[in-house]
């Protein structure tokens, strides 16, 4: 009985002993990002917009594709270039000389001019085609501050379940604490430690495969802000997420009238007819006007003469060409009309969705924020206080505080896809519905205290 319990000391001061060194064991495991260093700057979405607004090359492209459409409109609205023609009549071959009374030079100057008002039309649809560029430039833009929105959100997500995972590690170390000090007098059981250990282990691993997923993450965010790859990413900062939502009638109106991508598809409509309008009106023939000069050297000095022509265009193959491009610009009228009917249907069910996952995300935040968490916390600080007495077992306050680890997870996962809600909305409206700063610099927002375990445990 001697030898066992002498054996038993031994074993309790051996694990005592490698106790400083096995926590420095787990921590040289973690990834240090942030750990146990003063808060440093925190990225903002605001500085993320800006960034994707000025470097984006895909919203470069198509700012620039929208001025290419816009500096084709002048030409569109101005009748073909003049023709000129230099005339050297009646010349003697092979001395290219003037023959008496009929050899002269001549100048002449031909001027087509577009009849039925095509010209208008033309212009009218080189216009609503410049502005179809430019609201489809807007879109693009929109579409790329959605993508680094929910890129940033994911980021956010992630460091902050990041976050937790570090500190409910330290808190596990300190729970192990506990069980190891209570197996020493007697009041617990060596597999409530070795428990503990597979739990810490468990949470390193967590802790290395999220470090993992924000590196792929930051490279994706700087991909879609053009910067290298290995460029350093702050940790994000949620922004200020407004207290009330619009009504979804409201909300589905304003979508209506001032989606870029729906303002482009009406303007294509409106070129589409146009041109339909041109289309049936190139039947008619267009105006040719010509002034002619000549000059030839007579008995009575230089004898100058000019002359005046007038044309028009014959339509002689309208059968195979005018009245096909009416079936072609028909059927293209058509076309943009029934893409903007789609365009539209689809903006309606895209916004219902987000609309909904914006309420969903929105009251479940409350949910976890003013009830789940608090009572979950709650309950680990009964469990441990029970634990030390004998009255819960030790699986009973390990599975209450990794409860508590994950609501917090599920909690910062809901106010990223709150903050992807909001992004996709402010796309499918053309307009700013948050403001992308944060409120209050709080570098350990939402983050549960760190007392109800460690003050205990100092207590000890």
């Amino acid at each position: 009985m001697q030898l066992i319990a002498g054996l038993w000391l031994a074993l309790a001061a051996a694990q005592d002993s490698a106790r400083v060194p096995r926590l420095e064991q787990d921590r040289a495991r973690v990834p240090r990002l942030e750990q146990d260093s003063a808060p440093a700057p925190r990225l903002e979405l605001s500085e993320v917009y800006r960034t994707a607004r000025t470097q984006s090359p895909r919203a470069e492209a198509a700012r620039a594709l929208a001025t290419a459409a816009m500096a084709r409109v002048p030409s569109s609205k101005l009748p073909p270039d003049p023709q000129v023609q230099l005339g050297f009549m009646n010349y003697t071959i092979p001395g290219l000389a003037p023959m008496e009374a009929i050899g002269m030079p001549q100048l002449q100057v031909m001027q087509m001019f577009r009849t039925a008002g095509k010209l208008r039309l033309s212009g009218r649809a080189s216009n609503a085609q410049a502005g179809a560029a430019n609201e489809r430039a807007r879109s693009v833009e929109w579409e790329v501050r959605n993508e680094v929105a929910m890129a940033f959100y994911d980021l956010y997500a992630v460091d902050e379940a990041l976050n937790v995972s570090r500190r409910t590690l330290r808190l596990l170390q300190d729970i192990r604490s506990i069980a190891e000090a209570m197996y020493r007098v007697g009041d617990g059981r060596q597999t409530d430690v070795l428990r503990a250990q597979v739990e810490i282990a468990r949470m390193v691993e967590d802790t290395v495969r999220m470090t993992t997923m924000r590196t792929g993450m930051a490279a994706r965010l700087n991909a879609l802000l053009d910067r290298p790859a290995g460029s350093v990413v702050a940790r994000p900062a949620l922004p200020v997420f407004p207290d009330s939502v619009m009504a979804l009638d409201a909300v589905l109106a304003q979508s209506d009238a001032d989606r870029p991508m729906l303002r482009a598809a009406a303007r294509d409509v409106d070129a589409a007819s146009a041109q339909a309008e041109f289309a049936r009106r190139e039947i008619w023939p267009d105006l040719i006007v010509g002034v002619q000069y000549a000059q030839r050297g007579g008995a009575m000095g230089t004898e100058r003469m000019g002359s005046l022509m007038l044309g028009a265009s014959v339509p002689v193959f309208a059968r195979s060409r005018q009245f096909k491009m009416r079936e072609e610009t028909a059927a293209m009228r058509q076309m943009a009309e029934a893409e903007l009917a789609d365009m539209r249907a689809w903006t309606r069910g895209d916004v219902t969705n987000a609309y909904a996952n914006l309420a969903r995300a929105r009251n479940l935040s409350a949910l976890y924020r003013t009830t789940i968490i608090p009572q979950a916390e709650a309950t680990v600080s009964s469990a441990l206080a029970a634990y030390r007495v004998g009255g819960v077992d030790f699986m009973t306050l390990l599975d209450d505080r990794m409860t508590v680890n994950k609501y917090r997870q599920e909690l910062f996962a809901l106010e990223a896809e709150q903050g992807k809600a909001w992004a996709e909305l402010e796309m499918l409206l053309g307009r700013e519905l948050l403001e992308p700063n944060p409120a209050r610099s709080e570098p350990e927002r939402g983050e549960q205290p760190e007392h109800a375990v460690h003050g205990e445990n100092r207590n000890d």
